[in-house]
Parts: C-alpha cells; sequence; structure tokens
C-alpha cells in the first residue's frame, strides 16, 4: 500500500492504521477540527527520517494528557499463508510508560509465588468465575501449558478483548516469573493484522527524544529479524508514527532500511 502523501490525509486512527483504501476513501476530505488544521500546517509534505517526525510530534502535541506515540507499518507480506503469518513480542527497553495489570491462572498452590513476582492477580476458580462473569479486572493474561483446556472454555469471552493467552504472544509459558517481569518492564505483542499491518505503541510523548528512538529501533529490528524468507521484494511499503491525537507523519523508508534516523 502506498498512501502517497507524507501527513496521513485524516485522524491517526483511520487513514494511518493501515487499512487498504478504498478509491473513494483515499480521495474524501473529511473535516478536520480548527486544532488539527493548525498542527497539519506545521508538518512538512514530506517523507520524514524517524527522529525527526519523533520530534515534530512531540512539538505538536497539544493534548491534556500524555499521548501515546504508535508506528502503523505495512509490510509486504500476505498472512494468510502460514509462513508470512507475523506474530512475536518485543521488549521495549525503555518501557511503554503505561502501568500493566496482569493475571495469571495457575493453580492454587502458586498463587503467592505468582503474586510476590509481580501478578497484580492470580487464582484458579476464582479468577475463572470472574472471567466468565465479564470482570476483566486487567491487561494481559499468563497461564502455564497445563492449564490451557481451562483457557480454551474461556475463549468467548477473553477472544473478542484479545486477551487470550498464546504460546506465540508468549502468554502460555513455563516461566511465569520471568514472563511478568518482562511485560511488566514493557514487552508487547506484535503482530500483523489481516492486511499485513502491524500497529504498535512505543512510548509517551512525555519520553526523552532517545528514549523513543531506542524503543523503535527494538521494533524496526524485531519486525526485520522475523521477516519471512519466502518475501524476496521490498518488505516494507509504508510506515507512518503519530500520537492519540496527532497527524500520521510518513517515513523515509530509504532511511530507515539504512537505519539512517537523524539523530
Amino acid at each position: 500500500m502506498t498512501l502517497g502523501a507524507a501527513i496521513a490525509p485524516c485522524a491517526p486512527n483511520a487513514a494511518i492504521t493501515g487499512s487498504r483504501l478504498s478509491r473513494t476513501e483515499m480521495h474524501a476530505k473529511p473535516k478536520h477540527s480548527k486544532r488539527f488544521r493548525a498542527i497539519l500546517e506545521k508538518v512538512e509534505k514530506r517523507p520524514y527520517k524517524t527522529m525527526e517526525a519523533i520530534q515534530v510530534l512531540k512539538e505538536v502535541a497539544s493534548a491534556k494528557f500524555a499521548e501515546t506515540f504508535e508506528l502503523h507499518a505495512d509490510l509486504n507480506i500476505d498472512p494468510r499463508k502460514a509462513t508470512q503469518n507475523l506474530r512475536t513480542t518485543v521488549v521495549l527497553p525503555k518501557g511503554t510508560g503505561k502501568t500493566v495489570k496482569v493475571a495469571v491462572l495457575c493453580k492454587d498452590e502458586n498463587v503467592g509465588d505468582y503474586k510476590a513476582a509481580g501478578a497484580d492477580v492470580a487464582g484458579f476458580q476464582d479468577l475463572i468465575d470472574d472471567i466468565n462473569k465479564g470482570e476483566l479486572n486487567f491487561d494481559r493474561l499468563i497461564t502455564t501449558p497445563d492449564l490451557m483446556p481451562q483457557i480454551a472454555r474461556l475463549g468467548r469471552v477473553l477472544g473478542p478483548k484479545g486477551l487470550m493467552p498464546s504460546i506465540k504472544s508468549g502468554t502460555v509459558t513455563t516461566d511465569v516469573p520471568n514472563t511478568l517481569k518482562e511485560i511488566k518492564a514493557g514487552r508487547l505483542e506484535l503482530r500483523a493484522d489481516k492486511k499485513g499491518v502491524v500497529h504498535i505503541p512505543f512510548g509517551k510523548v512525555d519520553f526523552e527524544d532517545d528514549a523513543l528512538l531506542e524503543n523503535f529501533r527494538a521494533i524496526q529490528d524485531t519486525i526485520d529479524a522475523n521477516k519471512p524468507s519466502d518475501i524476496k521484494k521490498q518488505y516494507w511499503n509504508s510506515a507512518y508514527l503519530t500520537t492519540t491525537m496527532g497527524p500520521g507523519i510518513q517515513l523515509d523508508l530509504s532511511a530507515l532500511n539504512a537505519k539512517e534516523y537523524g539523530e
């Protein structure tokens, strides 16, 4: 997909979310607020190096809260093929800037140990009952392989919320303490949607520039390391950075591939 402009033509959660837009959608002229139009005037219509984009987005951030930085990367893959279904994890070295509440579905005798290791919620039948009632008081759920039959029965509740543990996401594990530590420190699931687009946050606008770049590079390195072996052509189609309330800024792919970030 090539969106064609350095600035996404509408709000970040629309144009740059990576969906392959129809011709009508591509040429639509959405109405923007006065605040958003003023922001767009400060962004040049050209691809940016990563650090440039980070600095511009921080400069124009005007929300009354710490907006989240996001990467939206359109990859030249077909997730319908088993060999091109990108799904892995990445640890952001500078964290996400968000406090993550983690629950562990475990045997009763392990509850104390896992809470001591950092679990916010841990339990067996009580936790199963809460999940069945829709009481999902956590952001991530971890379990062990031997309890997957119990987890499978909760799929109708957990699946739609994106909370279903899996081996690929690293949330079905035999090393619960280490998994807790990594998630608390900033481990995220990195996956492409059905269009082949990765959407992932990598920090807050109140992070230092270098910290945001370090997190971004960890994501880029992970995406590149998981390039399917049967992809012989260009891997990245396009990449945009945005913030929660900000515009989407297109990245310079030539600089990105050369790992020239504009520091």
